[in-house]
Order: C-alpha cells, then sequence, then structure tokens
C-alpha cells in the first residue's frame, strides 16, 4: 500500500506520489519537477482560485505520468511544456477559464502564448499519450501547440463553448475514439442584440497552422458549431496549410453549419465519415488533391459537399441522399483569394465517381459564375462517370463549364430533367442509362 500523502499548495514533486483522497484549495497548483515521475492523484479533486494559474505543471521533463487527477478553476487544468513520453489518464480537468458572454467570436489563429484556457494544454510534447480523460464543460478540451506523436484516445471533450480537441502547428498524432460533442457558442453580432452566429467557429475539433500528417479516426463529433474545422490560410494572408491528414469513420453530424470544412489544404482523406443534417456535409473551399469516399451525406440543408476553386479532387463511392443540393462545384467571378492561390482561379480535373444521389433540387451541381471581364474563369475538366443519379428534380445541372464529360451513369425518375445544360462549352454526355432524352 503506497504512502497517501496530503498535497500542499506549490508543492514540487520530486518522486512518485499517490495522493490521499480528498478536496485541496491549491491555486498554485502543483509541480512535478523530475523526469519518471507518476503522479497517481486517487480521485482527489484540486480546486484552483479565480480561474487563474495550472493545476499541475510539467515543464521539459520526460516520463511523466498523471491519473485518477481532478482538477478545476485553472486557466489550464495541467500544463505541459516541452516533454516527451508524458501519460495522462484518467483524469478530470474542468470548469477552466471560459470568455464570459455571447460577444466573442473565437479566434482560431491565437498562437500558444495566447492560448484560451482549457482542461489540458500542451505545447512541444512528443511521444506522448492523452487518454480517458473528462474534459467537459468548460470553453475547451484538450489544446496542443506544436505537438508531434501524440495519441488522443477515448477522451469525453463535450459541452464545451469552444474546441474539444484543438491542433495547431501539430503533425503526425493519432485522435480516435474520442467525443466532443456539441462544442458550440452563440455570438451576437448586431448591438441591439438581436442577430446571432450558431457556431462562432467553436468545433469539436480544430486543426489549424500547418497541422499535417494526423489520423482521425472514430471520434465523435456532433452537434458541434462544426464537427471538424480545419483552415489552411491565416487571417494575416500567410499559407499555412493542414495537408495529408486522414479522417475515417467520424461522425460530424448535426452541426448548425458544417460536418467537415478543410480549407486551403491538400491532399486530405474523408473516408467513412458520416456528415448528416447540417447547413453542408463537407466544405472544401480551395482544397486540391483531396478524396471523399465512402461517406454518408444526408438531410444537410444547402449541399452534401460544396467545393469553390478546388482542383484535383475526387468524390467517390458516397451515398447523398435528401441534401439541399448533392454535390456543388463552382468558380466565382470575383474570388477573393486567388492572388494568393492563382493556381485555384478556376475549379477544374475533379472526378465524381461511384456515387448515389438521390432527392435532392440538383444532384450534381457545376457552375461558373457570370462574369464581364474577359478571359473569363470557367470551371472545366470535370469527370462524372458511374453514378446513380434518381429522384431529383434536376439530376445533374452544368452551367458554363467547359472540356467535361458524363458517362456511364443511371440517371432516372428525376422531374425537370436528367441533365441540364446551361451555356456549356465541349461537355459529352453519352453512354449514361437515362429514362428520358437529357
Amino acid at each position: 500500500m503506497p504512502e497517501l500523502i496530503v498535497p500542499e499548495d506549490g508543492m514540487t514533486i520530486t518522486r512518485d506520489m499517490t495522493l490521499k483522497p480528498g478536496v485541496y484549495y491549491l491555486p498554485n497548483g502543483l509541480h512535478i519537477v523530475r523526469d519518471g515521475v507518476t503522479l497517481d492523484g486517487n480521485g482527489a479533486l484540486i480546486i484552483g482560485e479565480g480561474f487563474r494559474g495550472r493545476g499541475v505543471s510539467v515543464n521539459q521533463r520526460t516520463g511523466v505520468t498523471i491519473r485518477n487527477l481532478r482538477l478545476e478553476r485553472f486557466y489550464h487544468g495541467i500544463w505541459v511544456n516541452a516533454g516527451a513520453n508524458i501519460r495522462v489518464e484518467g483524469c478530470q480537468a474542468t470548469r477552466t477559464h471560459e470568455l464570459a458572454g455571447p460577444d466573442v467570436f473565437l479566434d482560431v489563429w491565437l498562437d500558444r502564448s495566447q492560448a484560451y484556457g482549457g482542461g489540458m494544454f500542451f505545447s512541444g510534447v512528443i511521444d506522448s499519450f492523452v487518454a480517458n480523460n473528462d474534459l467537459q464543460h468548460q470553453q475547451n478540451g484538450i489544446l496542443l501547440y506544436g505537438c508531434n506523436h501524440v495519441e488522443i484516445s477515448g477522451n469525453n471533450a463535450s459541452y464545451n463553448s469552444g474546441y474539444g480537441i484543438l491542433l495547431y502547428e501539430s503533425s503526425e498524432n493519432t485522435i480516435e475514439r474520442n467525443t466532443a460533442d456539441f462544442c458550440c457558442r452563440i455570438y451576437r453580432y448586431q448591438a441591439d442584440g438581436e442577430r446571432y452566429h450558431n457556431g462562432a467557429d467553436a468545433a469539436g475539433l480544430v486543426i489549424m497552422c500547418s497541422s499535417s500528417r494526423n489520423i482521425i479516426r472514430r471520434n465523435r463529433l456532433r452537434g458541434s458549431g462544426d464537427g471538424v474545422f480545419l483552415g489552411g490560410f491565416h487571417r494575416d494572408q500567410i499559407k499555412a496549410p493542414c495537408n495529408d491528414n486522414v479522417f475515417e469513420r467520424n461522425d460530424g453530424s448535426n452541426s448548425p453549419n458544417i460536418a467537415f470544412e478543410a480549407t486551403f489544404s491538400q491532399r486530405n482523406i474523408f473516408r467513412d465519415n458520416r456528415a448528416d443534417n447540417c447547413n453542408y456535409g463537407f466544405w472544401l473551399g480551395y482544397s486540391s488533391h483531396t478524396r471523399v469516399e465512402g461517406n454518408s451525406i444526408r438531410g444537410n440543408r444547402i449541399a452534401g459537399v460544396a467545393i469553390e476553386h478546388g482542383h484535383h479532387n475526387t468524390i467517390a463511392g458516397n451515398t447523398f441522399e435528401r441534401n439541399g443540393e448533392g454535390a456543388q462545384f463552382w468558380t466565382g467571378a470575383q474570388p477573393a483569394f486567388t492572388e494568393w492561390f492563382p493556381e485555384c482561379a478556376e475549379s477544374y480535373d475533379t472526378a465524381i465517381i461511384d456515387n448515389t444521389f438521390r432527392r435532392h433540387e440538383v444532384g450534381i451541381h457545376i457552375w461558373s459564375e457570370r462574369q464581364t471581364t474577359e478571359p473569363a474563369m470557367r470551371c472545366h475538366h470535370f469527370t462524372l462517370r458511374d453514378n446513380t443519379i434518381v429522384d431529383n428534380r434536376i439530376g445533374m445541372l452544368i452551367e458554363r463549364a467547359r472540356d467535361s464529360v458524363a458517362q456511364g451513369n443511371q440517371i432516372a425518375g428525376n422531374v425537370e430533367a436528367g441533365v441540364k445544360l446551361v451555356g456549356a462549352r465541349d461537355v459529352l454526355v453519352a453512354g449514361n442509362a437515362m429514362d428520358a432524352p437529357a
């Protein structure tokens, strides 16, 4: 039986320690100052003051384990800087610092020096493991800045007003089997208090600023501002793409905004996810070489997939049902970002293959906005092949696009038209099984 220790305020920990169960008021927290130390909270609750400071601090240490500890009313519950082989398991860190009121739209580009409060904050941590912790009911659950090879598994970061999990400049991590449901906030943006934004960049999972090659698998991210918010273009007009991430078997449904947002980034894969009952299932503006395959995309109010100014993307093997429109692809008359992304001046080289589109206003919609300047930007080189497009108002609507092909599709039961071309040029529609002429 280990000796049970009564912790003292501001205590430095230099050896393995098991706390005596109880409630302790420790506004200056605990500080682990030696490598290889295990702190077993044994269910003890440590309470801070005024949502300031850190519950447990670990600075430039390796091999530290923290388990079975409860913390609340700090700025950060557990704070780890420049660590390796850190394990945090079975802890509860909640009621940390939170922005008051509905008058702040979150700033997803704040760096680590300005980080919001949260249950756990990790900066420059590698080869570590964070599992089975309770991080609910505060602003943010887990914040990772500059972290690599960290496994985040089995945690619950739900009902937060900011982020369930944040990755910032963090790559090659595994985010698996976590729950971050209902991470959302209401932002009041009119002085008389009568207009609100539901979401305000809160999300179950936020991925920002060159966070790449992460694996995100089997997470529940439902009912949040966004399920996933991935952004690759800094507000200061700096390119910071988040590339080569893999999203598999996650559920981002029931967001008031978007299940999976991934913009200004390349080579991300979305496979076998659920993206139902949001405004958009997937919003992938200015993204390229992205694969969206095998997903459930149902009941989204505006569209299942929306990509503006994207190229070399593949949409394959998905089930689209009862969205406003199934999949949208377009080129805008005055794109806001083509000065920095000239390769995205048009939408092009996109494959839409082997999907099912059922019961939409428009199943597949490709368009170029009307322009008065020359040369006009156009969507081009789209391939629509082997899709089942049934029971929509319009199966395919292609407006002012060029050099594309629709071939080998099953097109039936669409009320107004199976295929409708408006101002299109060199678009081949051939070899489709249709119940009426195009």
